[in-house]
C-alpha cells in the first residue's frame, strides 16, 4: 500500500492505455483486501458498511476530497449504512496507475480515521 500511497496522480492527456485485467489483478495485493476488481477489469471498487448514515457521508466526503487533491475523481455511491467508492480512468477506458494510487491513498485515509 505504501508505494502507491506515496505517489501522486499524473494528469491524463487522453493518450493513456488501460492496463490489462491481468496487470491490474497482479497489483491488487498492494491495496486493502476490501477492494474488488470489477468483472470487466476496468474499475476498482470498495464498499464500506456502517451502522448509520453519518459515517457513510464522512467517507464519501473523504473520497471526494481525495479526488480533488489528486485530480482523479472517483464515482461515489452512499446511503444509510454504506459508502461505495469506485476508481477508473475514464480517458483510458479502464484502469491506470492513477486508480491504484488513489485507492491506496483512500486506504491510508480510512485507516487513520
Amino acid at each position: 500500500m505504501t508505494e502507491f500511497a506515496d505517489k501522486h496522480c499524473e494528469p491524463c492527456t487522453g493518450s493513456i492505455d488501460a492496463m490489462s485485467a491481468e496487470a491490474a489483478s497482479a497489483l491488487m495485493d498492494q491495496l486493502h483486501e476490501d477492494w474488488l476488481l470489477a468483472d470487466s477489469g476496468a474499475a476498482l471498487v470498495r464498499r464500506l458498511e456502517f451502522k448509520g448514515f453519518a459515517k457513510a457521508v464522512y467517507h464519501a466526503n473523504l473520497a471526494a476530497f481525495l479526488g480533488d487533491q489528486e485530480g482523479h475523481h472517483p464515482d461515489v455511491r452512499f446511503g444509510w449504512g454504506y459508502c461505495e467508492v469506485e476508481f477508473t480512468t475514464h480517458d483510458a477506458g479502464g484502469l491506470s496507475q492513477n486508480d491504484f494510487i488513489c485507492a491506496a491513498k483512500f486506504d491510508r485515509m480510512v485507516a487513520k480515521g
